[in-house]
């Protein structure tokens, strides 16, 4: 069942409002969310203000345009509606809808792809050096599926217009531009084959928009954690059990794969979509607490945006799997969620990135935590 679009929270006035308001100035470094830093000076006494400002590229020279920001606000928000230095890396939008003050869906679309990727691959970084301590190197992947990062979202969905018409919303807003199409849209819907097995979905249930998404993640998280026979495996987050269906196969008749997921429909799927499965329906944590409390050999995290959080994670850790494949659609929450693993002994080893959302901020991300050697954990 589809559900109605989340009003923005209506934010509290904080003294004098600046919006609308323009200032000159340079493009600092991309940060998350689809925006990059500006600094700008205020007022008399020349106050440095930060900026998240989209529409632009970092260290393009550009006019910004403040879309949200009071006096008493840590940071303001803005659009660059004029660009006086261009990067190298700008391109003019493919779509006649994107750009400041039209559709929010597309945060880069006035980006060449490849550096669109660069973008998404130093967000990336810099949310693991933060937030958990730790200088990975990252290249985000291209997979197949998309034409020149459009025509990949194989399920859209448009705003309908009192007069018939079509309309996307506009960025942080509940307002609408009408639109003839959106240039992300696949010709055509999902496909539920993957690696010659078919799954089975509910209407309007999960399942990974891009057409290249299921196939690049199943072979990520394979390949991380190199399943062999007689193994067990504990899917959570597992859907209608897309890993679930291949780790059976790696595992054999002599392993055993167990699976749990928070919607009791897509459970019902994954028993039929994966025979020999064993699926438990519920909150994760909660389901944790008391089921599946043997060890486990391998782990399949693919939490929602908020990530794992602390309590599954250290159920995790409690199952004392040799392996753990962490697939995160935020990099923030699976920085978060790494430095906890962290403290528990299991250290990043290995990490993949696939651009699933071109044109978009997002990106996905496959990690694989192990357990470090204890002389490591107490010299680390």
């Amino acid at each position: 069942m589809s559900r109605p679009p989340r009003r923005p929270r209506a934010r509290q006035q904080r003294g004098q409002s600046h919006v609308g308001e323009r200032f000159e100035a340079e493009v600092g470094p991309v940060a998350h969310g689809g925006h990059c830093v500006v600094r700008v000076s205020t007022g008399s006494t020349s106050t440095e203000r930060v900026v998240f400002v989209r529409h632009a590229l970092p260290g393009e020279r550009v006019v910004v345009e403040v879309t949200e920001g009071t006096e008493g606000d840590r940071f303001w928000r803005g659009d660059a509606v004029e660009v006086l230095e261009a990067s190298p890396d700008r391109v003019v939008a493919p779509c006649p809808y994107a750009g400041p003050g039209l559709c929010g869906g597309c945060d880069f679309q006035h980006v060449t792809l490849p550096r669109q990727r660069e973008l998404k691959a130093a967000v990336v970084r810099e949310q693991l050096r933060r937030l958990a301590g730790l200088d990975v190197d990252v290249e985000v992947e291209a997979v197949p599926g998309d034409v020149e990062g459009l025509r990949w979202r194989t399920r859209q969905r448009y705003v309908t217009l009192p007069n018939g018409g079509r309309a996307m919303r506009k960025h942080r807003s509940h307002d609408v531009v009408p639109v003839d199409e959106c240039l992300l849209e696949a010709p055509r819907g999902p496909s539920y084959e993957v690696r010659g097995s078919w799954f089975e979905v509910a209407d309007g249930g999960f399942w990974q928009v891009h057409p290249g998404a299921p196939e690049a993640l199943v072979g990520a998280v394979l390949e991380a954690l190199a399943p062999r026979s007689g193994e067990s495996a504990l899917d959570l987050y597992a859907g209608v059990g897309l890993f679930s269906r291949f780790l059976l196969d790696a595992v054999g008749p002599g392993g055993r794969v167990c699976a749990v997921e928070g919607d009791a429909a897509a459970v019902r799927l994954a028993r039929r979509n994966c025979p020999g499965l064993q699926a438990s329906s519920g909150d994760v944590g909660t389901v944790l607490e008391t089921d599946y409390d043997e060890p486990f050999d391998l782990v399949v995290l693919d939490p929602p945006r908020v990530g794992a959080k602390r309590k599954v994670v250290e159920q995790v850790v409690d199952r004392r799997p040799r392996a753990i494949a962490y697939v995160a659609c935020d990099p923030a929450a699976l920085a978060r969620d790494v430095a906890i693993f962290a403290e528990h002994g299991y250290g990043l080893v290995g990490l993949r990135a696939f651009d699933l959302f071109p044109m978009t901020h997002h990106v996905e991300c496959v990690a694989l935590l192990e357990p470090r050697p204890a002389r490591q954990r107490t010299t680390s």
